[in-house]
């Protein structure tokens, strides 16, 4: 990976912001990123990041954090916060935003324990496609505390394949409909494509339910989006 991402964001700290990330999937035209919405304070946040953060307590792992703005928003509400993402650039750019414990690292490499897990902008996303998500999910588990809650994000994109008459057109002897590539580019430059899943919600409790973890449904937002906690 060229981490176009980390890039991005270390041009917007460092005050070289001229252009924004493009993305697309498998799915879906091109559309634009924009990078300072990636340092947004928490007034800015939709309803289910804002809920998300008000849920969190005690120690809190951030996945996939990001330029920190979640992580920053918990560290000064006195939380003790860890905030980990594949990243570099993004890992820089959290310890100079002044995010005291960050670090590059995958998800499944993480040993420590958590009472709150955080995976937001899409946290089923790392989860890659659905054959994957038990896996994810088992090891989650293992990193609550006793009474230790996973709150994460997704969207039912189902609506995606919607004809104008209302009616879904979905492959079903294809993959799951959530399962995309993703695709980014930056100042000219190509990302390597990476897997991203989004995962309805039902699916999400069922594949729970399997690994012996409780789902729920705390918020759902304008489009076709939610808000989840795992216990």
């Amino acid at each position: 990976m060229k981490d176009l991402f980390g890039k991005a964001l270390l041009d917007y700290q460092n005050g070289n912001y001229t252009e924004d990330l493009i993305t697309s999937t498998s799915i879906s035209e091109e559309d634009i990123l924009p990078i300072p919405y990636l340092f947004r304070s928490y007034p800015e946040m939709p309803k289910l990041e804002q809920k998300a953060l008000d849920l969190a307590k005690g120690n809190v792992l951030d996945v996939g954090c990001g330029a920190g703005s979640h992580s920053l928003f918990l560290q000064d509400k006195g939380l003790d916060v860890k905030a980990i993402d594949i990243s570099k650039g993004a890992i820089e750019v959290c310890k100079l935003r002044g995010i005291d414990n960050s670090e590059v690292k995958n998800i499944l490499d993480e040993t420590e324990t958590f009472d709150t897990i955080l995976l937001l902008m899409n946290g089923t996303g790392i989860f890659e496609d659905l054959e994957n998500t038990p896996r994810y999910l088992l090891h989650l588990k293992q990193l609550l505390k006793p009474k230790g809650q996973i709150l994460i994000d997704s969207s039912d994109i189902k609506y995606m394949f919607q004809d104008d008459d209302g009616s879904i057109w979905i492959d079903a002897n294809a993959n799951y409909y959530g399962e995309l590539d993703y695709y980014v580019s930056y100042k000219n430059e190509d990302e390597t494509p990476f897997k991203m899943l989004y995962l309805d919600f039902e699916t999400l409790k069922s594949a729970c339910k399997t690994v012996g973890l409780q789902c729920e449904l705390v918020l759902e937002g304008e489009h076709y989006d939610y808000l989840a906690r795992i216990t």
